[in-house]
């Protein structure tokens, strides 16, 4: 590092540190002890992604730092554990060349591909997690086609068209107006209050950055702000007056405020979420649904319902109305046989039978939800700009059914409102076909990384099976079926992770007639294959076959060994190679009758073949031949090239 540069990071870090402690700029890497940060940190020491992910899920933050001053970040980074760094950052790990902790990233990165990782995702150079459900819901202020607002608020003449749900999520005021009203199409502001201000209040609503019209008169400025003041109390909008009042030149303040402002809204939309969407959901018999009738004119303004049917059909239907309706036990029957409000919002007759056995019976599940949102899958903005049924306006309430089970349906919705996505390894394939069958691209790529740091490919089959002292239920993926998802979703990711999950456990899948199978299938996927054609798959297992040993060889010093002039001829095999090392300086007789019984009390091992090796290193560089050849047999036998 130059003198200029430690200048300037000096006088950064100094007044960093004063802005730290005024309160003004908070503390981006806190000190933390707890025992589950201190599990984050040994899972990046060691390149543990599943128990990083689980960390991170657990909601440990990443961005903290140890007693020794280390971030996970910089752990990886100088460990060298590419996969880990990646998942960091993919979940707001900061690495800013600006600031202390990012320059000490940068320094100590073990190579240069990790640096370019850390670089590519420089704070300059990305994004805010939530920016993309901020920009959407920006964006439905200028929308105009497919038709989704519902209310209008008018100001000295002028109109804006919008949402009863955003609005009665982000203000109070408009919660309690509309919970009382929900009929409500219009709203006129009060004259005292300029329209620039009303414009200023439904930006910040909307999640738009809040800020001034630029070149206004001083005069201008004061009135705007006055009305600004007005409004934000009217509507009783938390930090709207001081979010444009406040003098912002730090970019890290700027960054820091916004952060907050969009982590505020995602808050009320989730709680809006929960209280509205979630708790509103109706479960019936799967063929009841067709009567459902659920009016336009509803407490949660829903435009639209969600259906999922249940794969399981034990269920039994019983004289009671809740069970028949298959209401959950925290809220009351959600079809019920007579006509009447369900939580204020009018559902139409739904006649429920009164059997006098039990009988099984499949399962809907119905998501009252609203367009405006869904319109973040391409799916559900071509059908709604369509000349289809489905955008089509009806006195009632449309159903449209998705092919997912109701639990992969809620993922769905809560992360197209939310932006969250919380969900375990047995849902994620699932999950992944649905949002790659809605084109939502960021809840598929991130389905495939639960996938693959969940499964942690890259540790031995011992270490997978026992991972840390016990099996782990979670660690058990039908691997066939991954890359088979990662091929039909397009998602490269899987596809890399199905072939280093199988090459690090290869001598479990070799013989299997399943493995056999998914390599035809790679072959079958090249166009046109001629003879010579590569099988991908194949390819892929073998790199990373030869990565497995390869840093073995490197952890024990043995390729150096390897790599001296007499010790390793040209065209020897590297079995070879070893196992003439292992028996260097015995006599030739000693070579030709080993003591088997001295060897084993020695610690020699076994190899897949059943012959015994010097040491688990010779024993590793055999097994790399043996596995190989394995490979070479499966493909002469499929009649195969690659």
């Amino acid at each position: 590092m130059d003198v200029k540069k430690k200048y300037e990071l000096e006088a950064a870090l100094a007044k960093e540190a004063q802005q730290i402690s005024s309160g003004a700029l908070k503390e981006e890497n806190p000190l933390d002890l707890s025992e589950n940060f201190s599990i984050l940190c040994e899972a990046c020491r060691r390149g543990d992604l599943k128990v990083c992910q689980e960390m991170i899920s657990s909601g440990v933050n990443i961005n903290a730092r140890d007693k020794f001053d280390y971030t996970p970040l910089i752990l990886a980074s100088l460990c060298g554990h590419y996969e880990v760094i990646r998942l960091l950052l993919e979940n707001g790990a900061l690495c800013e060349r600006d600031t202390f902790q990012g320059e000490r990233c940068l320094y100590n990165a073990l190579n240069d591909r990790i640096r370019n990782l850390l670089l590519s995702y420089d704070y300059a150079k990305s994004t805010n997690p939530l920016q993309p459900l901020a920009a959407h819901i920006t964006s439905l202020l200028s929308r105009d086609t497919p038709k989704t607002t519902d209310i209008t608020i008018e100001a000295y003449g002028q109109e804006f068209h919008l949402h009863k749900f955003i609005l009665a999520a982000r203000s109070p005021y408009f919660a309690k107006k509309l919970a009382a009203a929900p009929s409500t199409t219009s709203w006129k502001l009060p004259n005292a209050i300029p329209t620039e201000s009303l414009n200023i209040a439904l930006q910040y609503l909307y999640f738009a950055e809040a800020a001034l019209r630029p070149r206004m008169s001083e005069e201008e400025e004061m009135v705007v702000l006055n009305g600004l003041a007005k409004i934000s109390r009217q509507l009783e909008i938390e930090r709207l007056f001081e979010s444009v009042t406040e003098l912002k030149s730090d970019r890290r303040l700027v960054r820091q405020q916004r952060t907050e402002e969009l982590e505020r809204g995602r808050d009320q939309m989730e709680e809006w979420f929960e209280d509205h969407i979630v708790k509103n959901k109706i479960v019936v018999d799967t063929d009841k649904v067709d009567k459902i009738e659920w009016d336009r004119d509803n407490s949660i303004f829903a435009d639209i319902l969600l259906r999922a049917d249940d794969d399981d059909e034990e269920y039994y239907d019983s004289t009671d109305d809740t069970a028949s309706a298959g209401a959950s036990e925290s809220f009351t029957p959600l079809v019920r046989t007579a006509e009447g409000p369900l939580h204020g919002i009018p559902v139409g007759p739904v006649r429920s039978r009164s059997p006098s056995r039990q009988r099984r019976s499949p399962k809907s599940t119905i998501y009252p939800a609203h367009r405006a949102m869904l319109l973040r899958s391409e799916y559900f903005l071509t059908m709604f700009t369509s000349s289809f049924r489905e955008a089509q306006e009806t006195s009632h309430l449309q159903i449209i059914k998705l092919d997912c089970s109701p639990e992969v349906l809620e993922v769905i919705l809560r992360f197209m409102y939310t932006e969250r996505a919380d969900f375990d390894l047995q849902t994620a394939i699932e999950v992944l076909f649905a949002a790659d069958q809605l084109f939502i691209e960021k809840l598929k790529q991130r389905a495939a990384l639960i996938i693959s740091s969940l499964g942690n490919g890259s540790t031995s089959t011992v270490e997978a099976e026992n991972p840390r002292g016990e099996t782990d239920a979670e660690e058990i993926v039908d691997i066939y079926e991954v890359i088979r998802a990662g091929w039909d979703t397009r998602v490269q990711r899987l596809e890399e992770f199905g072939a280093r999950y199988i090459a690090y456990r290869l001598e479990r899948y070799i013989d299997e007639p399943e493995f056999a199978q998914i390599v035809q299938e790679s072959a079958k996927r090249v166009k046109a294959r001629q003879e010579t054609d590569t099988v991908e798959l194949v390819d892929d297992i073998r790199y990373y076959l030869s990565e497995r040993f390869r840093l073995r060889f490197e952890d024990s010093g043995l390729d150096e060994m390897l790599a001296e002039e007499p010790r390793y001829q040209e065209g020897e095999e590297l079995a070879d190679s070893v196992a003439r090392i292992d028996l260097e300086g015995k006599e030739p007789e000693d070579a030709l009758v080993p003591d088997i019984e001295a060897q084993i009390a020695a610690g020699a091992v076994r190899t897949l073949d059943g012959e015994l090796a010097g040491d688990e290193f010779a024993q590793d560089a055999i097994n790399y031949q043996i596995l190989l050849g394995k490979i070479d047999r499966l493909l002469e036998k499929l009649n195969l090239e690659a």
